[in-house]
């Protein structure tokens, strides 16, 4: 019965398109402060070039609520990942856009068992955000050197952006109050860092892609996982911790050709999902 209530959610919520099973299903992940109408023009391109895809545009946490404790977030989507790739023996795609790329990848290092054979990573902030251009869509009174006081403290913890704040020169406080982004990079150590290690090695493909041209992901790098030092040098992702001590399985899945890097210039971080010529080039070769 549940498994049944899930497909009418998946139709009626989530947008669903049937079809054939040429190619594997994708569920999608909306950004911060939008839901699943924002990633339209994408389901559209999904739903004319490869015809058949089941398509899940999730509707989770839209607008205001995509503000929400990270955790509480994840809980749901994992919830929501498990339940679709039990009705997909065959294996998914997870594609999330922003926010919610990072999120989806929590959701699946949450889920050791997952069946998710490719996730895409769309311009999402994966080793951290800090920045005005960001900070000012959500909280316009906030300047990037001094949110470290809302964000580091019980309260700040209470926003997703709280979550997954790394001001990368008060990197104590991040690991003291931050308790989202330092758990799943295993930067602090817990009960859970070799399941969260074991989900992210199941994938059979994972692709980062963002571009210098972004101006919301700050800094850009990020969303490969590159880094600000103290000094505000970014730090290419192969020579930080993340990788060269394989802390999720980052190297693991780069000796194996399983990690898939793509760099576009000249796309803003609003039109990954929306522009045509960019949803072919970056996101189509990864969907089969």
């Amino acid at each position: 019965m549940r498994l049944r209530l899930q497909v009418l959610v998946a139709l009626v919520t989530c947008s669903s398109i049937t079809g054939s099973l040429a190619y594997k299903p994708v569920v999608i992940l909306h950004g911060i402060l939008s839901g699943a109408e924002s990633m339209a023009s994408l389901v559209r391109e999904i739903k004319e070039f490869h015809p058949g895809t089941i398509v899940y545009n999730c509707d989770k946490f839209s607008g205001w609520y995509s503000l929400e404790n990270a955790w509480r977030q994840v809980d749901q989507v994992r919830d929501y990942l498990n339940e679709v790739g039990k009705l997909h023996p065959e294996g998914i795609i997870v594609l999330g856009y922003s926010q919610g790329g990072l999120l989806a990848r929590a959701a699946i290092q949450s889920l050791p068992e997952h069946n998710v054979k490719t996730f895409i990573s769309l311009s999402s902030p994966q080793a951290g955000q800090y920045g005005t251009s960001f900070l000012h869509l959500i909280f316009p009174d906030l300047a990037a050197k001094t949110a470290f006081e809302l964000f580091y403290s019980r309260v700040g913890q209470h926003t997703s952006v709280g979550g997954y704040w790394n001001d990368p020169q008060r990197q104590d406080l991040y690991l003291l109050y931050s308790e989202f982004l330092p758990l799943i990079n295993n930067e602090k150590k817990t009960s859970n860092s070799t399941s969260f290690k074991m989900g992210m090695v199941r994938l059979n493909k994972l692709v980062m892609i963002g571009g210098p041209n972004d101006d919301v992901i700050t800094p850009w790098q990020s969303s490969h996982f590159g880094y600000f030092d103290e000094n505000m040098d970014v730090i290419p992702f192969i020579r930080r911790p993340i990788f060269t001590s394989d802390s999720i399985g980052i190297r693991t899945l780069q000796e194996a050709g399983k990690l898939i890097i793509v760099v576009k210039p000249h796309v803003h971080h609003l039109a990954w999902h929306t522009r045509r010529d960019v949803i072919h080039e970056v996101i189509f070769p990864y969907l089969d």
